[in-house]
């Protein structure tokens, strides 16, 4: 059964999707108005071909954030083969390119930007193939290497589209260092220069949930905020037989760990999803001695970006009230993570034509909001933008691998459908500006 956010979308799609055309088959001048079915962009079978090799390469030398240098170097190396000017951002990792220019006389449009993540994961590769993990303790576990593959194959086919004036306005390829470590390097591709002349961003993530060929889509958040948070609570400690002469710290970390969450359930719209959920407590060393300090550590995750905002706050007055309350001083460190991933309706509808038009409506499903979070949310706290979910899961697969495990794999096929819903995007852009 198809939601609200899926009928919405498919409202601003095109009914029918035809057979799509080679690049070459239409001139500049037709792409105004021809139907979405006959946009040129396709992915040639060689290049296909050679996007896999560069995406094995990838899996095989993992890089952890902010060192992936010769990612780095293997992208510009390729671009660079195709005539284009990439920069490489200013920390030495990640880099942006321009691809096309306006046409004469036209008036000049700011840039549909495709961004990529080029990060590892810190874990072992467990998976028995041949493109397996060099590196130890290393891992493409969260499909990186795909995002990277996918935006790298866009701009080569958009290049190729610009040399014969098809592209009908500038487009940007991000490809941004560290999203795995808060608060995201996509913070550094934004004080790069990564958005400057940017009017709207889009994205793929990797969903092995999502059956290769598909796509899921939702307008609003996407994805959640994930914060951590740290307290330590002090007082004076004593003898068990008198507790009433000292603080009562266990108790006192026992009570903030139970309190504070349900206070700030009534403290906040329920819809908002904010949730504090601790991993650690520790405290104590002797059966009979009131202890002087507790620690306490946990996330606080949140479904709405506006209560997101309000979090810190809030979160601080509840921890501080319930420790008081057992006479406990509360030190509190709050560390941000991402706001959620929220998506642009216009944007998100940009997607779903542009996958219709590759592979028909039936491609686009609807998708839930993760518990997750994504340091693409930052870019859309300046242009508006979306991400999709990328189907990676192998037709019939019931394996159930998920991300951030170290079996985790792709069907590659997904490469060519994240490279051709792209360049759709590129070309049916102009509808929606």
């Amino acid at each position: 059964m198809e939601g609200p956010t899926l009928q919405r979308v498919k409202q601003l799609m095109p009914c029918d999707a035809a057979p799509a055309t080679p690049v070459g088959d239409l001139a500049a001048g037709d792409l105004e108005g021809a139907p979405a079915g006959s946009l040129p962009g396709l992915l040639p079978a060689g290049l296909a071909a050679e996007l896999i090799a560069f995406r094995r390469d990838l899996h095989m030398h993992p890089e952890l954030g902010n060192r992936e240098f010769r990612t780095t170097a293997a992208i510009r190396a390729r671009l660079e083969k195709a005539g284009l000017r990439p920069r490489t951002l200013p920390a030495g990792t990640g880099l942006i390119c321009d691809i096309g220019r306006p046409r004469a006389g036209a008036e000049r449009r700011p840039a549909l930007a495709f961004r990529a993540d080029l990060d590892a994961l810190p874990i072992p590769d467990t998976k028995t193939v041949p493109y397996r993990s060099t590196v130890p303790g290393a891992a493409h576990a969260c499909g990186h290497d795909v995002h990277t593959t996918v935006v790298l194959g866009t701009g080569l086919v958009l290049a190729a589209l610009d040399r014969e004036g098809l592209l009908p306005h500038p487009v940007r390829l991000v490809f941004q260092p560290a999203e795995e470590i808060l608060p995201g390097g996509a913070l550094k591709a934004i004080e790069g220069g990564a958005l400057e002349g940017v009017g709207r961003i889009v994205a793929v993530h990797c969903d092995p949930k999502v059956e290769v060929g598909r796509l899921g889509l939702r307008t609003g958040a996407i994805t959640s905020a994930c914060d951590k948070l740290e307290v330590a609570l002090d007082g004076p400690g004593g003898h068990t037989a008198r507790p009433h002469l000292s603080t009562d710290m266990v108790t006192a970390a026992a009570r903030v760990a139970t309190d504070v969450p349900a206070l700030l359930a009534r403290r906040v719209d329920t819809r908002a999803g904010l949730a504090v959920t601790w991993g650690r407590l520790e405290t104590g060393h002797a059966a009979n001695v009131i202890p002087q300090r507790a620690e306490l550590s946990g996330t606080v995750r949140c479904l709405d970006i506006d209560a997101w905002r309000d979090a810190p706050d809030l979160v601080h007055a509840a921890v501080d009230e319930v420790a008081a309350l057992h006479r406990a001083k509360s030190q509190i460190t709050y560390i941000r993570g991402v706001p959620p991933v929220v998506n642009d309706q216009e944007t998100a509808a940009l997607l779903g034509r542009a996958m219709t038009a590759r592979r028909g409506a039936e491609a686009v499903e609807d998708t839930e909001q993760s518990l997750g979070g994504e340091d693409f949310s930052w870019y859309l706290e300046h242009v508006p933008g979306a991400m999709a979910r990328l189907g990676v899961r192998p037709v019939g697969d019931t394996s159930r691998r998920d991300l951030h495990c170290g079996d985790f794999d792709v069907d590659e096929g997904a490469i060519r459908v994240g490279v051709e819903l792209f360049t759709a995007a590129a070309l049916l852009d102009r509808a929606l500006l």
